[in-house]
């Protein structure tokens, strides 16, 4: 499913639940503190899907420890990003000399919870939304709108080691399955600003950026935000 939304030159694999074969490799450190046999499970199959999409740019399986923050350490040479949520996992990586950053973000296709839009979404945002709510109903544009955003913080937070608050970014949504994404002018290598991806399918909401490289033709649509079959 998410390959329909990434540049060519990135490779991804896929699940939906975790893979009951899949183990930490050596080199990645234990998640610490005391974790549930749930999340255990989640980091094990990431770190597979990882490995798998490492193969996809023929290139040899290597672990994908984690730094400080928690955030995933590439192998020389590559850039990815790693998402997961209820029912779905996902990795994404390209070659450096390709694409200078990648950001993915899967989320359910609900609603936020309550009390949660007004952190996410900076006052035009909430504008653009309850217009979009009306113009082409049937998606969660406010689910959608927290994607994008933290897809971007996973394109940028490798480049920067920054913190980037939800506010920060501004996002404007397309209703077939596009983004633009704003960010503070002259923070960072990313410039100003970057151009995504996004597919409603299956009850998910998937997102994609990519720091270079065009995006490839949009794919097919039916009706607002239905991206693919």
């Amino acid at each position: 499913m998410i390959e329909q939304i990434l540049p060519p030159a990135a490779a991804s694999a896929e699940a939906w639940g975790d893979l009951p074969s899949a183990t930490p490799a050596a080199g990645e450190e234990a998640l610490p503190g005391r974790v549930t046999p749930a999340r255990r499970a989640e980091f094990a199959t990431g770190r597979e899907l990882a490995r798998r999409a490492l193969a996809g740019l023929g290139l040899p399986p290597a672990p994908v420890p984690r730094d400080r923050s928690g955030a995933p350490v590439w192998p020389s040479g590559v850039v990815g990003s790693l998402t997961h949520c209820p029912g779905y996992r996902a990795a994404v990586v390209a070659r450096r000399r390709e694409l200078g950053t990648v950001g993915v973000d899967a989320e359910p296709a609900l609603p936020l919870p309550d009390g949660v839009l007004p952190v996410v979404a900076r006052p035009d945002e909430r504008t653009a939304l309850r217009r979009l709510a009306v113009e082409c109903a049937g998606t969660c544009w406010d689910r959608l709108l927290f994607c994008c955003k933290e897809a971007v913080y996973k394109a940028w937070y490798p480049l920067t080691g920054g913190w980037l608050d939800y506010a920060d970014v501004r996002v404007v949504l397309g209703r077939h399955g596009t983004f633009s994404a704003t960010l503070p002018a002259g923070q960072g290598p990313l410039g100003n600003g970057l151009r995504g991806r996004w597919l409603a399918r299956d009850g998910l909401l998937v997102v994609a950026v990519a720091g270079r490289a065009a995006a490839g033709p949009a794919p097919a649509v039916s009706g607002c935000g239905a991206a693919g079959p």
